[in-house]
This record gives structure tokens, sequence and C-alpha cells, in this order.
């Protein structure tokens, strides 16, 4: 059997800065933000400007530790939902709190992204960024169990 590692270190490549307050917004679609990366990290956004969509993984800091140490919930708080394992929902109340999004690329600054539709409240830490590339990123036989269908 392989030793798991005890931590893992990642630490934040930028923070999100886009005014943003609440993270319980419903509506994140046309929310624009601005990805400030540490300057030494300008180089690596070269060609990144091609793409049309990026994924943003953030970390939730804000994530209290009582949800981080939640195993199950309601989908959305609903309990006409099924309980549910923590790593069978989206929400940020999981053991690790990281957040990955799929946003539109607005544009590419010397060390800043500029991206809409990323659910992420300003000031939050994030971890890396990724060219979304349909042909690996979408599965197209994916489904869904019935109580996530809507």
């Amino acid at each position: 059997m392989t030793r798991q590692p005890d931590r893992i270190s990642a630490p934040p490549i930028g923070v999100v800065r886009n005014g943003e307050r609440d993270p319980a917004r419903q509506d994140w679609a046309r929310v624009r933000s601005r990805i400030e990366l540490h300057p030494e990290l300008a180089s690596a956004l070269d060609g990144l400007e091609g793409f049309s969509h990026v994924i943003v993984v953030g970390w939730l800091d804000r994530i209290p530790k009582q949800l981080r140490e939640r195993r199950q919930a309601h989908p959305g708080g609903d309990e006409r939902l099924p309980l549910l394992g923590a790593l069978a929902l989206r929400g940020g109340a999981r053991p690790n709190p990281i957040a990955v999004t799929v946003c539109r690329l607005r544009s590419v600054g010397d060390a800043t992204v500029e991206v809409e539709g990323l659910d992420l409240v300003d000031g939050t830490p994030v971890l890396d960024i990724k060219p979304y590339i349909a042909a690996y990123d979408s599965e197209p036989d994916a489904t869904l169990p019935d109580w996530a269908q809507g």
C-alpha cells in the first residue's frame, strides 16, 4: 500500500477581485472578476488568451471549520431532496473546500486574468488556472442522478 501524504502545500497563485461579498449569491453568470496573480507568474499566462474559457481552482477560505467537518447535507439545504455525502455535492462544505469553476475568459493582462461567471467572492485565494479544452473537459455521455435533474 502506498503511503498517503499527511499534508499538501498549495500556496495561492493569486486572488480574486470583483467586489462581491455574498458567497450565497445564486446567479454568478454575469459577474466579472479579475484574478490578480503574483507578478512573478506573469509569463505563465503566455498563450492563455487564445482560449474562450478557463477552469479556475480556488480555496474557499471563508468556509467555517464546522462545515468542513460536515459529512452529509441535503442539496441546497432543501430537505425535500435526499441526504447526501459531502463529496456528492458541489457546495463548499467539504473536507477540503476547493472550488472548481469553468468561466468565460475575457482578457489576459500582465499578471491578471479577467473572467466572467466565476462564483468566488472578492479576496478568495486562487490555486490554479487551466485552459478549458472541450475535447478533454467535456463528457457528452455524463449522466446525473434523478435528484440533480431539477
